[in-house]
């Protein structure tokens, strides 16, 4: 178990300083507490809520949070998490994650390129059209952390980095997004009784020592290594995600 409390707070740090990372904990718990792979999906996005809780209490607290932005995409996130949790218990998610890591590494590799830096997406909070495409940035994360257990952040974060918002901006905003989808996720994982309580617990309470740490770090890095350890984040966590799929796949 320690290697999984080791891997807990190293996630949670991640889950802080970068918004990414909470992927790692599902092969994490499968492989030192032995749980199937479906309730270890289930258990690791029922921690999420709880770091995403704080993890949004100690952004808002330092006037990180754009909640104009933040609103729009967390509802779409609430309604299509319930949906992606229902599906999980009949859909084989294997290819799914292999197609969303490659979205995550090509867009860490895109973020990487020079030419993401002049080209920001001009964001207008008085424009439905842009808050229309928040919403439905949201519902396409909900739905799919609902469906895979992977945090929303993971995909939510390199999407509003290549559209041109600031990291710390994206960062922030995950955090509330992961609480909107994992809520919403959970209700759907409780229908079909995936969620192991007892290990939920105490893997939220590490994360959480790792978060708090990591949030001090991402307030204290500048906005282009912000930009860049996003990047490298999602290239490991993209690849990462998709050696796990093939192999699911093969077997």
């Amino acid at each position: 178990m320690l290697s999984l409390a080791l891997t807990a707070f190293f996630v949670g740090a991640l889950i802080g300083m970068v918004g990414i990372g909470g992927i790692l904990l599902i092969p994490a718990i499968t492989a030192f507490a032995g749980m199937e792979v479906r309730q270890a999906m289930a258990t690791a996005l029922f921690s999420f809520i709880f770091t995403a809780v704080v993890g949004t209490w100690l952004f808002h607290r330092r006037g990180s949070i754009d909640w104009v932005i933040a609103v729009p995409i967390c509802a779409g996130a609430l309604l299509f998490g319930y949906l992606g949790a229902l599906a999980n218990a009949h859909v084989d998610t294997a290819w799914l994650n292999m197609a969303l890591a490659l979205v995550i590494v090509f867009a860490g590799a895109y973020v990487l390129l020079p030419h993401s830096r002049h080209q920001p997406f001009a964001f207008d909070r008085r424009n439905t059209g842009h808050l229309a495409l928040l919403g439905g940035i949201g519902g396409a994360v909900g739905f799919v952390s609902g469906l895979t257990g992977v945090g929303g952040p993971v995909l939510s974060v390199p999407i509003m980095v290549v559209l041109g918002f600031a990291p710390l901006t994206a960062i922030a905003t995950g955090q509330v997004i992961q609480v909107a989808a994992a809520c919403s996720g959970t209700v759907g994982n409780l229908v079909h009784g995936f969620i192991d309580f007892g290990a939920a617990s105490w893997l939220t309470v590490v994360q959480l020592a790792g978060l708090i740490l990591g949030v001090r770090f991402a307030h204290s890095f500048g906005s282009g290594l912000l930009r860049r350890m996003v990047a490298v984040v999602c290239l490991g966590v993209g690849g990462f995600l998709f050696a796990r799929s093939v192999a699911r796949v093969m077997l």
